[in-house]
Order: structure tokens, then C-alpha cells, then sequence
């Protein structure tokens, strides 16, 4: 059984409530995962778990939280490697460059998202959800 970490960081709660879908899309698909703030999870975590979702807002100019997110996200990501792993996050204006900049900072780091990542612009309205639950049953498969 596949053991999946969810890792978010959250200003208004958008993200949360994303994090939480993605929780119980993985644990409906009968694995086993854990909810962590940013500030919880530790490099020293990464091998307690076999998959891993990470969502964080979009702040400022289109870039990741900086003061636990990004500096949390740094120290496991060199440690991901033959772990699957998916990005999501919300967003309050813009397109979505923020996320396609951190995918793009994963890759150019060798490490490759195996789900693709799911955006809501402010709060998941329902198929937002949706898509956050099939994140999260996805990343779970064998």
C-alpha cells in the first residue's frame, strides 16, 4: 500500500481546502496519507512515504511562500528522487505562472511531477475538488 504525504502551506485557506481533497482522494482509494503544514514536514520525513503532494499559493509576484514553503520545499526536493510527487495550489490573479515556474524549477532539477498539477483560482469550487481527490487517488496507484 502506497503511503502519501500531503505538504501545504495556506494564507486564506484555499489551499487547505485542497489539501484536505487531496487527503481524502487518496485515502478513498484505500491508501494510507498524512496532512503536514509546511512548518510540520522535515527532509528527514521523505522516507516515511512513498508519494508526496505539495501545495502551496501563488504569493506576491507569482512565486511560492517564501518564509516556510520554498525553504521546506528546497530541502526535499533533491530527496525525491524515484518518488512520485504532484503540485497544486491556488491562485488570486495572474495565469498560473507561479506554478508553471515551480514545475519547471522541479524538472530543472531532475525531479519530474508524475500527476499533473491542479490549479484553483481562489477557493475549489467542485471541480476543483474534484480534481484535487483524483490527485491524490492517482499519485496512490501501484
Amino acid at each position: 500500500m502506497k503511503k502519501l504525504a500531503v505538504v501545504y502551506w495556506s494564507g486564506t485557506g484555499n489551499t487547505e481546502q485542497m489539501a484536505n481533497a487531496v487527503l481524502e482522494g487518496a485515502k478513498e482509494s484505500g491508501a494510507e496519507a498524512e496532512l503536514f503544514t509546511a512548518g510540520e514536514f522535515t527532509e528527514d520525513m521523505v522516507e516515511g512515504f512513498d508519494a508526496f503532494a505539495f501545495g502551496c499559493p501563488a504569493m506576491g509576484a507569482e512565486e511560492l511562500e517564501d518564509s516556510e514553503f520554498q525553504p521546506m520545499f528546497d530541502a526535499v526536493l533533491p530527496k525525491l528522487s524515484g518518488k512520485k510527487f504532484a503540485l497544486f495550489g491556488s491562485y488570486g490573479w495572474g495565469d498560473g505562472e507561479w506554478m508553471r515556474t515551480w514545475e519547471e524549477n522541479c524538472v530543472s532539477a531532475g525531479q519530474n511531477p508524475a500527476v499533473e498539477s491542479v490549479m484553483c483560482n481562489e477557493a475549489p469550487d467542485d471541480d476543483g475538488v474534484n480534481s484535487c481527490k483524483a490527485l491524490g487517488a492517482e499519485l496512490t496507484k501501484e
